[in-house]
């Protein structure tokens, strides 16, 4: 297997996480979204090089969704899951044309990550998988919080781990402790292509725009991320919970 720098506080973050929340047990089969994103690659080989010490056997099968968006290409993922010595299944799909060519859908991102999530379960069921590690990290968590809040005017986020009752399938998020600065200095550090952005909506989002926000906030108030992160966890929703050993950490985010 190929050697990765800079990999190693990241593989902390992800040990807590999934000790946390207990999210990885001896046996899983763990099937990982793999979209070719900086924060997708980078769960890969986090989920990769944690076998080594985690003290659980367990297996893991890339899955990546063609979607159908023009130009679209793979090759940066299989090359990836070679190094890991990983088998990629790559699931052909009409997303693209049915969110953009046949609804034609104003705002598409709900729909999109719909049916995008519905095909990564389907094709974890297929290849006898028990969980889905998806790759959001701690900046991700705070958007989507404030999304919540100032679009649906509700507190909640999605859940750090999450059991599917029609599938049976376990959903995990391995990096919810991890900064997004640390995935892209990895990336960066090792020379990983992500792919481009092939999706038309990309960067004029509801995402985006809290995205931005949250940056112009923090530029003067640096801890204002790592107070909305304490918020969420004290709050209890969602699975959250308080893990007061992780705080001086996670301080590290902003």
């Amino acid at each position: 297997m190929r050697e990765f720098a800079g990999i190693q506080k990241i593989l902390g973050y992800a040990r807590r996480a999934c000790t946390d929340y207990g999210m990885i047990e001896s046996g899983d089969r763990i099937a990982v979204g793999v979209s070719g994103g900086k924060d997708s690659l980078t769960l890969l080989v986090t989920l990769a090089l944690l076998k080594r010490f985690y003290g659980a056997e367990y297996e893991l099968f890339p899955v990546t969704l063609d979607a159908g968006f023009p130009g679209a290409g793979f090759s940066n993922i299989q090359l990836l899951c070679d190094q890991l010595g990983l088998t990629l299944t790559l699931l052909p799909s009409d997303v693209y044309e049915i969110v953009f060519n046949i609804r034609k859908e104003k705002f598409p991102c709900s729909l999109c990550a719909n049916m995008r999530r519905g095909a990564l379960n389907s094709a974890a069921v297929k290849l006898g998988c028990n969980k889905v590690a998806l790759g959001h990290h701690f900046d991700d968590t705070v958007e989507t919080l404030m999304m919540n809040l100032l679009i649906e005017g509700r507190f909640g986020c999605f859940s750090p781990v999450t059991y599917l009752d029609r599938s049976g399938i376990t959903m995990i998020r391995p990096l919810i402790y991890c900064p997004e600065k640390e995935i892209t200095a990895f990336i960066r550090k090792n020379g990983i292509e992500p792919s481009p952005k092939y999706c038309p909506a990309d960067g004029n989002t509801k995402r985006a725009e809290i995205k931005k926000l949250l940056a112009d906030m923090s530029k003067n108030d640096r801890g204002l991320k790592v107070r909305l992160f304490g918020a969420l966890e004290r709050s209890g929703v969602d699975g959250w919970s308080v893990h007061e050993r992780h705080r001086k950490t996670k301080s590290e985010a902003d």
